[in-house]
């Protein structure tokens, strides 16, 4: 029965990681040639820091968006506060992963039940959740693929 099920039992490993140093072709690379949608970035101890998805290979390739703005007398006036177009300039711009990844990356214990899990999954809208053991270093990853396999081999049961 899948309420039974934890992460550890249907999550794929071993994962595949890249530091913040990590050039950003290699990280490419890695994710074409692997057929995974993102990866976890962890730092010189192998702990989480962060994460490298496609979407944020899709902010670089699609430019920084200068927002709406107004001419006045010569002079340019941006409806957005050009403070936040500084992240979007680093991903642009950005030659490693550091540079383009996100800091606040979706995670789980490998203990957590697999309902529990699903959830994660489905609030924060992600595709993926990275398993970590008790020192924070990814050991496997957790897919809505993975949760709907599981589900499918425990009905034909």
């Amino acid at each position: 029965m899948v309420l039974q099920l934890t992460v550890a039992d249907v999550m794929t490993k071993p994962v595949l990681t890249v530091r913040a140093d990590t050039p950003l072709q290699e990280a490419v690379k890695i994710i074409s040639d692997h057929h995974v949608s993102g990866l976890p970035v962890v730092d010189d101890q192998g702990a989480l820091i962060g994460e490298l998805s496609e979407k944020d290979l899709m902010v670089r390739e699609s430019g920084v968006d200068a927002g709406p703005y107004v001419m006045l007398l010569d002079s340019v006036i941006y409806l957005r506060n050009p403070l936040n177009w500084d992240k979007q300039v680093h991903q642009v711009l950005g030659t490693t992963v550091g540079e383009l990844m996100q800091k606040n990356s979706h995670s789980c214990d490998v203990t957590l039940a697999l309902p529990k899990a699903a959830s994660m999954l489905h609030n924060k809208g992600t595709q993926r959740l990275f398993v970590l053991d008790n020192q924070k270093h990814p050991i496997g990853v957790l897919t809505r693929g993975d949760v709907v396999r599981a589900i499918a081999s425990h009905q034909t049961n």
